[in-house]
């Protein structure tokens, strides 16, 4: 099932290249469920770039209790709508300096031309003040049980951090702004699945 609804999603992007020249695809989903592996595997079908929610976290002076207690609101998402889906949006070449969490603070310019496949992949893409910006979106899901076993392999000096912060304001967005239901396809991936995706397997 899980390979006839990628099989899909590949089909419609072909499509909409095909119709449009350009396309804007959006990746949200819960931490470690493939959103980075998944832009990847699109940007090896398809070319294109790939932009990231995680270069737009607040910087210091933003992190505010007012700006926290919204759903969704430790990213930057009035940056990143400005610097990247506006110009996307209006075949310009975008220019961002992303956000820099072990100096914790903006880096170098980053520039991109316009592609024919840009995919944004990350948390909070679908936002409400971001979801009518794409083209086509995807929702990744995962099992808490999977999540934490592959947080522990991936990164486990940071490990504790993702369980006690960031995950729990990522749960509190995705219940409260339920970007799934907004979704074109959500999947549950699998490692073996996303090796085999990237290998051609089900390409």
């Amino acid at each position: 099932m899980q390979e006839e609804r990628l099989a899909a999603l590949f089909s419609r992007i072909e499509g909409l290249l095909a119709e449009r020249g350009r396309v804007v695809v959006a990746i949200d989903g819960r931490c470690a469920a493939g959103k980075t592996t998944l832009a990847a595997v699109l940007r090896e079908r398809f070319g294109g770039t790939v932009f990231h929610m995680d270069d737009f976290y607040l910087r210091p002076e933003q992190r505010t209790p007012d700006r926290y207690a919204e759903p969704g609101g430790n990213v930057d998402r009035e940056r990143f709508f400005e610097e990247v889906l506006l110009p996307l949006r209006e075949g310009r070449a975008v220019s961002y300096r992303p956000f820099d969490c072990g100096a914790m603070r903006l880096g170098e310019p980053v520039c991109a031309a316009p592609a024919g496949l840009c995919v944004v992949e990350g948390s909070y893409s679908l936002h409400p003040a971001l979801a009518g910006e794409y083209d086509l979106s995807v929702f990744l899901c995962v099992s808490p049980e999977e999540q934490r076993r592959r947080i522990l392999t991936r990164d486990p000096a940071r490990a504790e951090q993702f369980f006690a912060r960031w995950i729990p304001l990522e749960e509190r967005y995705f219940e409260s702004c339920r970007p799934e239901e907004r979704a074109d396809f959500v999947l549950a991936l699998s490692k073996m699945e996303m090796r085999l995706y990237r290998s051609g397997g089900f390409m």
